[in-house]
């Protein structure tokens, strides 16, 4: 694999002045997260018509890469949510324009597909594959680790144009640019402090006062994490949050009997701040966001499994990834009427939204085809 390396401020500078004067360019990053809190920028993939470039992140001010992101130049990409999650760390601006070859992918009839196996079924390209463990962070990378890179981006642009050929075919083409734009507007990782004690596993079993304890407890353990960069089960277990909120200790003495919590909780300022949560945290009740369904009329939740299934079915007919087509949140905002929701509007409405009103009005059903499969009929008023 033929590449060139770039680990001077001057070169990424031409780099972005070359890049401006292209159509399009592919890109892909390599990074870790396992011992931090955000994403580490490790390498940057660029290609183009002409050559394949490897940036060191850890050597370059990657400043000038947000003119071109902010630029017209399409920017393809594969899988490229995480992409944009370390951009936006990293950068400070992810590509304006973007064209992700596994979200275009599921339009043609692949459900999340790997670069890999995406690569082996339309270009019968086989790719060597990756130390899932490899640690992009050493210097230097071996001949092997940047081989490897580089054939990350080596064959996205004729990816992008066979997906693209069968897209106009179908007439997806809309659509999956419709999907794609979408990609850009998901919030990157981080999640708001008020909000971490949801993600816990077991809360819901927890009683009133206890959930205002962890969820004050669970702030301060995310912005703990955040101001160290550190990952969140490093400064505090989840284990020791849910044992703090059961036990709600108001002493140090108190706080070393909760389960999961050991002797560098109790220590000096973390245990004086632990203490603090929990005090915080009884004088507030918090209360959980519904589960899926709930926050839907009574009458309306037993549509949500009955739309499913004929979002399933459709979903193969057409060899439509299911959940491009609507996730079972898209459903439960679309029957509470929520006029943000993706189903309300743009292609999906027009694809399913007759449907939907149909079923939960009455006036269709599902009927099975004796095939495996299901059949939306229309009900005699």
């Amino acid at each position: 694999m033929t590449y060139r390396w770039i680990i001077t401020d001057s070169d990424l500078v031409a780099l972005v002045e070359q890049l401006l004067g292209q159509p399009r360019y592919a890109l892909d990053t390599e990074f870790h997260r396992e011992r931090t809190y955000f994403p580490k920028l490790a390498l940057l993939q660029f290609a183009d018509e002409h050559e394949i470039v490897l940036v060191d992140p850890l050597a370059c001010d990657l400043s000038p890469l947000k003119r071109l992101f902010d630029s017209d130049v399409l920017a393809v990409l594969h899988a490229a949510q995480q992409d944009l999650d370390v951009l936006t760390h990293a950068v400070g601006s992810v590509p304006r324009r973007l064209y992700d070859t596994q979200l275009a992918a599921g339009f043609i009839g692949y459900s999340t597909p790997s670069l890999v196996s995406l690569l082996q079924a339309e270009l019968k390209v086989t790719m060597g594959k990756g130390d899932r463990l490899t640690d992009w962070l050493r210097r230097p990378l071996s001949a092997e680790q940047c081989d490897y890179a580089a054939s990350d981006v080596a064959h996205l642009f004729q990816l992008q144009e066979v997906i693209d050929t069968q897209l106009a075919a179908d007439g997806r083409t809309e659509w999956a640019q419709a999907a794609c734009a979408e990609l850009l507007l998901k919030p990157v990782s981080g999640v708001d402090p008020s909000m971490a004690w949801t993600r816990l596993k077991d809360v819901r079993v927890l009683k009133a006062k206890a959930r205002g304890v962890a969820q004050a407890v669970a702030e301060w353990r995310e912005r703990r994490a955040m101001s160290l960069d550190s990952p969140v089960r490093q400064v505090l277990p989840d284990l020791a949050v849910l044992g703090i909120s059961q036990k709600q200790p108001r002493t140090i003495a108190d706080l070393a009997q909760a389960r999961g919590v050991d002797d560098r909780h109790t220590r000096g300022t973390i245990g004086k701040e632990l203490l603090a949560a929990v005090e915080k945290g009884l004088a507030a009740e918090a209360s959980l966001p519904p589960a899926d369904g709930e926050e839907l009329e009574r009458h309306l939740r037993p549509a949500v499994s009955l739309v499913s299934a004929w979002v399933s079915e459709v979903a193969r007919k057409q060899r439509i990834d299911t959940t491009l087509l609507a996730t079972r949140n898209d459903l439960v905002s679309f029957l509470r009427g929520d006029e943000s929701s993706r189903l309300a509007h743009g292609w999906r409405n027009e694809f399913l939204g007759d449907g939907i009103r149909r079923l939960v009005e009455g006036r269709a059903a599902l009927t099975f085809d004796g095939r495996g499969g299901l059949n939306l009929i229309d009900v005699a008023p």
